[in-house]
């Protein structure tokens, strides 16, 4: 096939991946915002961190109690992160335990673009709700679809952990025209689990956002957590979060990843001109049989 070639548009993004020790949110936004620094000064643009950052993963466990640590939008939380990123220079992708009003609360990441200030934010669509992952006793599911964000640096299709598992929400990013897709993320292992069914877990995880990146031809950056949380039930073993934080290219290609245990910061110049090049060659969107897929919209076609 032909490859007509296209100016070369490029653009530095970065991931940080880190470990939370407690709930001082205050803590872990210095400690995020020390990252977020060493990313930009290295030339970053757009850096995004983990789902629920500013905590433990509460969500181990049902407990009215962690409902305290939400906040609302704005409040203290966008405000720290919206003077950091006008101080920078940069668009950054934030994940929040946000509280919509008296026993409402969303699952939600927040953008900010420079001097412009917060610019969008999405709320969390697919909610889990499996051991150790209670997601459902404390999370609204999303009301603001599968929108982009526009942002000074292109459009964002920010999804949410458990949204990367559902290729439909990526092709609705991808149809409204995301540049890229984002997923701020927090998954990992029972430790009990043997090391062939962690690798199991993690080779699927990967590889269907990889797919994502194939089936939409877009750039795909991932953010996870690392470290062990024990679960506060008694008798239950905690998560061993699995790091291994990527960035692929539009074909999937995989150009960078993280270890599994550590804290660490990624960073890529990623060549959007190369997403344009990619559809012309494999034209999916062309070949979509829209015509045909109704029943998609359907919970099971009996």
């Amino acid at each position: 096939m032909s490859r007509t070639p296209q100016t070369a548009k490029t653009l530095k993004v970065g991931v940080v991946q880190q470990a939370v020790a407690n709930n001082d949110k205050q803590l872990s936004w210095q400690r995020s915002a020390e990252q977020v620094t060493e990313l930009a000064e290295q030339g970053c643009e757009l850096i995004m961190l983990q789902e629920l950052h500013s905590t433990l993963y509460f969500c181990q466990q049902e407990n009215t109690d962690f409902f305290d640590l939400a906040e609302p939008i704005p409040g203290p939380a966008t405000d720290f992160f919206a003077i950091l990123a006008a101080k920078l220079n940069i668009v950054l992708i934030t994940s929040l335990f946000e509280k919509r009003g008296s026993g409402l609360y969303h699952n939600t990441a927040v953008v900010f673009d420079r001097q412009l200030g917060m610019v969008g934010k999405y709320r969390k669509m697919h909610i889990p709700d499996d051991p150790g992952f209670y997601e459902k006793f404390y999370f609204t599911p999303g009301d603001l679809g599968f929108e982009p964000i526009q942002t000074s640096v292109g459009k964002l299709g920010v999804l949410v952990c458990w949204d990367q598992w559902y290729p439909e929400a990526a092709r609705l990013m991808a149809m409204r025209g995301a540049d890229m897709l984002f997923y701020p993320t927090a998954i990992g292992w029972d430790p009990a689990d043997t090391k062939d069914e962690q690798q199991r877990q993690f080779g699927a995880w990967q590889t269907i956002q990889r797919s994502h990146a194939v089936a939409n031809s877009v750039p795909v950056i991932v953010a996870n957590r690392t470290g062990f949380e024990a679960s506060p039930v008694k008798g239950d073993n905690g998560i061993q979060f699995w790091g291994q934080s990527f960035i692929t290219g539009p074909q999937g290609e995989i150009l960078a990843q993280a270890d599994a245990d550590s804290e660490q910061n990624l960073m890529v110049e990623l060549d959007l001109s190369r997403t344009e090049q990619v559809k012309r060659i494999w034209p999916y969107f062309r070949d979509r049989r829209i015509d045909a897929y109704e029943d998609m919209t359907k919970r099971w076609r009996d």
